[in-house]
This record gives structure tokens, sequence and C-alpha cells, in this order.
């Protein structure tokens, strides 16, 4: 027999094309992750050649601090407000018997429907100087300050219910996942509900609860469309103005801009790393044989159960009320909007489709009309070409994701515990330690130069900048789609795979015919919920300012900076309505199609088959008696 020392290198088809992927994976690693974010970090000290630290002296001496400090007091606010009505929702909904959970339950899943710059141009819709409740509040007290929705206060009530979403979507199944009898149990010995809270359920939901944490820290330190809005000096706004600034407004901008990047990646790896540490440590309960489901806890204190649904509804009505709003409002007429008076004789679709003259009287008392200045969302170029681009840049995006963590998981499953596919897996989730303003921002400033590894083209330049767009929403979405598409493949029954080989089967024809149906509806629901994310995506459109690379969020963000100036962009207002509502439909349709339709299994599948079938099977018999 031969020792494995023994065993020759030999060039084969396998060897061929397995070098042939390594040298692609080495190519985007090492070119679009590591190269660019090495150029940021250079540039900080290289700024002033004199004096390479003149850029941290700038920053320690400056105002610079104070955009760090802003985020940073954010991020910790985030985590107590977020927290407590995140938890408090699920618990209203899932753990204590309040009437009409479900309904409420959809008001709390609102954010699901739209986020970002779609949601905060939804809450100043209604809360800004000019917003309905504004003025309904300056109609009764006069001296009330119409600009009281901005800066700090602004941002953290915005985000504290824009961020909920995370604890509806894994605080509600944990809650779920909780053993009854272990609630029972403690009834039993005489411990009230709350009780029963503290001592029982809470510490199940430890983990789950210590990772929203985590997630609504960065969150609100990689905050970006809230304080950009609503005029708050934040870290990543900040980098944004001063990647488009030049030397001659400031001293070294793009410089200060790379070291707040910097300065934000630490704290995201700080973050991270006491997040990895802490579930190294695991965190087991121990439950009974079998498994009972949860059921919901009455409150008997009359008091406590009269004050729980005070509150439960005083939430609902804060999360519905700007979706309400906006639907209504989008069906209103130019002056309708702009005076925020809801009235049915103005309703409308002009908002949605079609075009409308619009007449004005300038300066010298002249009225002059345009023609198709009022115009609706599918029928104004500006939008409607912000929409196509983020539909396809979105769907690129989301789909080249899918495919390199598919073929990336293959790998690694086949070379499991192997040193080349740990490499692998991690360095698929290294963009997770960076936040996503410096990976952009990298992209920004080191592709807006010829570079030779891709055939000495400036990808910022012109339509290329799109290139720079898709390339930074797929490696930005590469860690959530690897955890998420990992966990697939451990479904994989292996007794499958040998089954085929034993038929002849080779391993493309194994994977695409037998692995593959197995991993798809998980695939699709993770390129779903890639796609909702990046079409209404603001942080990264922002950092990509271009002509050619304007988004349909910036669209929205735009829309009502110059609404109606001399005639031009008029009901823009109407139109962000419309889009809102627009973003919402989609975002619906998608998360139905993944949590809705794609969450069922095998059997309620057929049953809701076999229900279509006898529906039609009756209206096919009406039909032949009439």
């Amino acid at each position: 027999m031969k020792n494995k020392g023994d065993r020759k290198f030999r060039l084969n088809g396998n060897t061929i094309l397995t070098l042939a992927g390594a040298a692609v994976y080495l190519f985007f690693f090492l070119g679009f992750m590591i190269r660019p974010c090495i150029n940021t970090l250079t540039s900080i000290f290289t700024a002033v050649p004199d004096d390479p630290l003149a850029v941290v002296k700038f920053f320690l001496s400056g105002n610079m601090k104070e955009y760090v400090w802003n985020s940073f007091k954010l991020a910790i606010a985030l985590v107590i407000t977020v927290n407590f009505v995140g938890i408090s929702i699920v618990l209203l909904t899932e753990y204590f018997d309040i009437k009409g959970a479900k309904i409420l339950r959809l008001g709390y899943m609102t954010t699901m429907i739209y986020s970002g710059v779609a949601l905060v141009t939804g809450y100043m819709f209604l809360y800004s100087n000019d917003g309905i409740l504004t003025k309904m509040i300056l109609d009764t007290f006069p001296s009330f300050n119409p600009s009281w929705f901005s800066g700090y206060k602004a941002v953290l009530f915005t985000m504290t219910f824009a961020c909920t979403s995370n604890h509806m979507l894994f605080l509600r199944n944990a809650i779920r996942g909780i053993d009854y009898n272990t609630v029972e149990a403690a009834r039993n010995m005489g411990a009230n509900p709350f009780k029963v809270l503290t001592t029982v359920v809470f510490p199940t939901l430890v983990p789950t609860l210590f990772s929203l944490t985590v997630m609504t820290f960065v969150t609100g330190l990689c905050a970006m469309s809230a304080p950009q809005l609503l005029g708050y000096n934040a870290i990543n706004p900040e980098i944004v103005r001063l990647a488009g600034s030049s030397r001659a407004d400031e001293a070294f901008p793009q410089a200060r801009a790379a070291l707040l990047s910097v300065i934000l990646a630490l704290f995201t790896m700080i973050v991270l790393a006491v997040l990895s540490a802490y579930e190294r440590r695991g965190h087991y309960l121990s439950v009974s044989k079998t498994k009972a489901k949860l059921q919901k806890q009455k409150i008997t204190n009359p008091f406590w159960n009269a004050v729980m649904h005070i509150y439960a509804y005083v939430l609902f009505i804060i999360y519905m009320t700007p979706v309400v709003m906006i639907i209504l409002f989008s069906f209103q007429n130019y002056p309708a909007i702009r005076m925020k008076t809801l009235d049915l004789k103005n309703w409308t679709l002009i908002n949605y489709f079609g075009q409308e003259d619009y007449s004005y009287l300038t300066n010298r008392n002249v009225y002059k009309t345009r023609v198709g200045a009022v115009s609706g969302l599918f029928s104004n170029e500006a939008t409607l070409g912000g929409i196509k681009l983020s539909f396809i840049m979105s769907a690129l995006g989301a789909f080249l994701a899918c495919i390199v963590v598919v073929i990336a998981c293959e790998y690694i499953f086949k070379h499991i515990n192997k040193k080349r596919a740990v490499a692998l897996e991690y360095s698929l989730l290294f963009p997770w330690l960076l936040p996503t303003i410096l990976i952009c921002y990298s992209y920004r400033s080191f592709f807006n130069q010829e570079v030779w590894y891709v055939g000495n083209q400036n990808l910022y330049y012109g339509e290329k900048v799109r290139i720079l767009i898709v390339l930074a929403y797929m490696v930005v979405k590469l860690p959530f789609s690897l955890r998420m598409i990992k966990a697939a493949f451990y479904t994989i029954d292996e007794e499958l795979e040998d089954a085929a080989k034993n038929l002849g089967s080779g391993k493309l024809m194994t994977f695409l015919k037998v692995k593959l149906p197995i991993i798809l509806p998980s695939v699709l629901a993770v390129f779903a919920l890639n796609f909702n994310a990046l079409f209404t995506e603001y942080d990264m459109s922002a950092t990509f300012a271009s002509t050619y690379g304007t988004t349909y969020a910036m669209v929205i963000q735009a829309m009502c900076r110059d609404e109606g100036l001399y005639g031009y962009n008029v009901n823009a207002s109407g139109r962000r309505c419309a889009s809102t509502v627009f973003i919402m439909i989609v975002s619906g349709i998608i998360l139905y199609l993944v949590y809705g339709v794609g969450s069922r299994d095998l059997s309620e599948r057929l049953a809701a088959k076999e229900k279509r079938r006898k529906r039609l099977q009756k209206l096919r018999m009406r039909f032949v008696r009439q």
C-alpha cells in the first residue's frame, strides 16, 4: 500500500476546476474585500506626507469627536428603548392574553414592510414642522414649537419603533419555543404571572435578547437615514458628506472620512467579538422530555390587566398612524396633501398614474402653466427610473450573493473541518466585521481611479458605478446568506447523496437533482429577504451618490427637497406617499411568500391545494347548473 506521503499530484479535470475556483475566490476576496479596505486605512496616514498623524491630531483637536459621541449615545439609548418596546410587543401578542392580539400583531409588524428612508419620511409626514399631527397641535396650542420633531429625540423616537422588527422575528420564535410545562409548574407552586415571567421565561430568552441587543447597538452606531433626514450629527452622515467634499472646501476630507469609517469598524469588531465570546460559553436550559406548547397567560389583577391593554393599544396607534395616514393621503390631490387636509372630494389616483398640468402665479403676478408638471409615481420619469434601477441592481446583488454562498457551502460541506473550508467560511463572514459604510466608502475611494486588476478601468466613473453598487450589495449580504443557507445544508440526508452516487450519478448531477431541490426553498427565501432589504436601501446608495447611480431610496429622499420650485417637481409629496405604499405592497408580498406560503410544510401545502381544488370544483358545478 502507498502511504499518504507517496501520493502524487495529478492534474485532472477536478484538480483544474478546484484551482480555477481557488484563483477566482482569491481574486475577489483580495481584490474586492481586503485591498480597498487597506487603501482606506493607509489613506489616513498619507493625507499629509510630512505628518502621518495629522488626521488623527485634527480629530482629537476638532469637533469630529462629537459625531462619534453622538452615534455612541444613540446606540446606548436605542439598546434601552428598543428592547423595552420590542420585548413589550412580543409579550403582549405571544405571552399574555390580550384581547385583539392578532390585530395588534399586524400593527406591530408594519415596520417589516417599510423601513429605512421610507419609514423616516413616513414619520416626518406626521411630525415634521408641517406634518399632520404637528398642525393639529398648533391649531390647539399656537405657541407650540413646530420644529419639535428634529435632532436626537426625533431620531431616537423613530428608530425605537423602526428597529423592533427583529424582536418580532427572533424573540417571538424564542417565546413560542418555551416549554409550557415549566411555566405550569411555576404557576402550580403559587407564582403569579409576572413572577413566572421574570424567574422562568426571561432566563430562557437571555441568549436571544443578548443577540438582539448587539444587533440594536450596531444598528444605532451605523444609523444613516434617520440622522440624515432628521438633522442629527452622527458618524455615517458625516462620512457621506466628507466623501463628497474636496480639499478646496475643507482640510483633507477624504482622510477624515476614512478615519471615521475605521473608528466605526473598530466599534463594530469589539461588539461582535463580545457576542462571539458570549455564544461560545453556551447557554442551555433543561426542559421536560415531552415539550408542551406555550399557552397565553391571563392577567388576573384587574388594574394591571387594564394598564396592559391600554399600553398595547397606545403602541398599536403609534405603529399604525403613519401607515394609515400615508395610505389615505396617497389618494388625495396635490393641494390637499400640501395643506394636510383629508377630503373624500379630493380622492384621486394621480399620485400613482397619469399627469396633470400645473398653473401657478409668478412674482410678476402672471399665471404660468407647466404641462404635465403634476405626475404620478408610474408616470414620473425620475421615479420610474429609480424603481427600475433599484429593482435590477437589488435582484442582481441578491442573486449573486445566493449563488456564491451555495457554491461555497457545497465546498465547505465536502471538506468539513478542513482548514481550507474553515478559511473559506470565515472569509465570507468577513464583511460582518466591517460597517456597511466602510465597505462602500472603500469601494468609492479605491475604484475612483484606474485599477489594474479590473482592466485599468475607473469603476466609479459614469454608468460603471452601478457595477460597484451591485458588488457592494453582494458583499454586504454574503454573511447573512451564509448563515441561513448553511443551516439548510444541514437538513440534507447523506443517504440520499450516497444513493445517487450508487446509481451512477456524477457530483454535478447529484447536486442539481438531489441537493438543490432540498435547499431551494431556503435559497429562495434568502434571495427574497435580501432583495427586500436592498430594494429600499439608502446608506450604500448615498455613499455612491452619482447621476448614474440614483437608486429608488435616493429618489424618495430627494422628492420634496425642491418641490414646486418654479413650477417644477410638483406633487413630490404625493409621489412620496404613493412610493411608500408601493414599497409596503412589494415588501408585504415578499414576506408573505417567505413566511406565509414558504413556511408551510408539505402536508399544509397539500391541504391548501386540496381546498383550492374543491373550490374550483364547486364553481364549475355552479356554471354547469346555470
